[in-house]
């Protein structure tokens, strides 16, 4: 008798949990920081993941089990925000600010709290349970046993020449960075060292791991930054290798506006924007200066009817401090678009001080404005950039650098707005990225041309046309 054939049971796949998700990630991070048995952890971050939280909860856990630490971090604001948060969190923990004698060396900030001691010298922080300082700084130090534990912050912006100086001073570290940010920069050219393992240009990361293969290597899985408009988009064009989904669901944040609609192009874009999370304000097709006074006049224009139009944005933060009826959900109250949380990002510091000088001339203040560089690792609720191809005759490796574009595009919680010229989609086909295959050279995320046309394709899906 044959026996009888049963349908494999299929179900839904089961919802995607981000705090579930993240906490495992997390669990297994720190197992491996606090009991494992290698000299290195290597954790990869996307935008928004939380790695400053990793960072300093870490830091808590190794000094609460008695293991004193050193935490490297690469600008002295880097340095100044970890202290803060450690201060916050743990407000009896002594913690060491390691400074340089420079007369405005620190945050001070930090002069108000009580766990905080400051000094240009290693030997005044003996003994505390956490000291933080730059790569830099930690270079000059000398210490007779090195610390049994290291947090390396930021580790794919530190280059591996300024790891080499420091490494000495630590027995074990974990090494905490974003492999899509800019690469680390370097004054001189490097292409005499591409592929060699020990390329002092390479990043602290890419040379730890062509040394050590074997150590550890986690990601974080869920960007809290980033929302389910934008997180898609960002893994695939940036972090094919290591892809991370959005901690928020379709329709959990939302960027209203009292004010209606003029009509105008930016109005137009704001409005994209605000539906879509993305929007394209495209100027006619144009070769320009870099600082395109027609892109500047059409940024400084979205920045202040973003401000005009009276903006508010409503997420889960808002949710969680907005009012609650007895016994139910907190009801989300929206929050004001005030000038603090918009930022507009540029390639070029003359393209920035071009956009300030356009916004005072139109009265707004407090917006920021910089470039790139300077935006890392920053967080705001609708960004506005000039597109790094704008206007241009030619695309140079500058221009096409991945993590240039992947910051640019990163920054935002709830919208992001490009300015950018007609004709960057054939520009790009005019000029195919040429850069040599170098052997050896791990491969962590797509080259800038490849990484272009996947965002200009779904910024075309929220085009707006205009000409000033």
């Amino acid at each position: 008798m044959t026996a009888p054939v049963h349908p494999t049971a299929t179900g839904p796949e089961p919802a995607f949990d981000p705090g579930a998700a993240a906490a495992r990630a997390t669990g297994a991070i720190l197992r491996d920081t606090l009991h494992g048995t290698h000299r290195g952890v290597v954790v990869d971050s996307p935008p928004g993941a939380g790695k400053s939280t990793l960072v300093v909860r870490a830091a808590l856990e190794l000094a609460a089990a008695g293991r004193p630490l050193m935490v490297v971090a690469q600008t002295n604001a880097q340095v100044d925000d970890l202290v803060l948060r450690l201060a916050k969190k743990e407000p009896e923990l002594p913690v060491g600010r390691l400074h340089s004698s420079d007369a405005d060396a620190y945050d001070k900030a930090l002069d108000g709290l009580a766990n905080v001691r400051k000094s240009a010298k290693a030997a005044d922080l003996a003994g505390l349970d956490v000291v933080v300082s730059t790569a830099a700084k930690w270079a000059h130090v000398k210490v007779d046993e090195p610390w049994r534990h290291a947090i390396v912050d930021e580790a794919y912006q530190m280059r591996s020449d300024a790891l080499l100086a420091v490494a000495g001073l630590f027995e074990r570290a974990l090494f905490v960075g974003d492999p899509g940010q800019l690469d680390p920069f370097a004054i001189v050219g490097s292409e005499q060292w591409a592929g060699l393992t020990y390329d002092p240009s390479a990043s602290a990361v890419t040379t730890l791991l062509a040394h050590n293969p074997e150590l550890p290597q986690h990601r974080l899985p869920v960007s809290w930054r980033l929302p389910a408009s934008a997180a898609p988009l960002v893994s695939d064009a940036f972090y094919p290798y290591t892809p991370f989904r959005s901690g928020t669901a379709a329709g959990d944040r939302r960027l209203s506006f009292a004010v209606p609609s003029d009509g105008s192009g930016p109005d137009r874009v704001i409005d994209e924007a605000a539906a879509s999370g993305w929007g394209l304000l495209e100027l006619p097709a144009r070769h320009t200066p870099r600082t395109d006074p027609e892109a500047v006049r059409a940024l400084a224009a979205v920045v202040r009817r973003l401000l005009e139009r009276g903006g508010a944005t409503t997420s889960e933060l808002t949710r969680a401090l907005g009012s609650a009826p007895a016994g139910g959900t907190p009801v989300a109250d929206p929050a004001p678009l005030t000038a603090d949380r918009i930022a507009v990002g540029t390639a070029h510091r003359d393209q920035a001080a071009a956009v300030r000088a356009a916004l005072a001339e139109l009265g707004v203040t407090d917006v920021t404005v910089d470039t790139a560089n300077r935006l890392q690792g920053r967080e705001f609720d609708v960004t506005v950039v000039l597109h790094p191809l704008s206007g241009r005759p030619d695309a140079t490796a500058f221009h096409l650098e991945t993590g240039r574009l992947c910051v640019l595009a990163s920054r935002h919680r709830h919208a992001c707005i490009v300015v950018c010229r007609a004709g960057v989609s054939e520009l790009l086909d005019d000029h195919p990225s040429t850069e040599p295959v170098q052997l050896g050279v791990t491969v962590k995320f797509p080259d800038g041309w490849e990484a272009n046309h996947a965002v200009l394709a779904r910024l075309h899906e929220h085009r707006v046309s205009w000409r000033p």
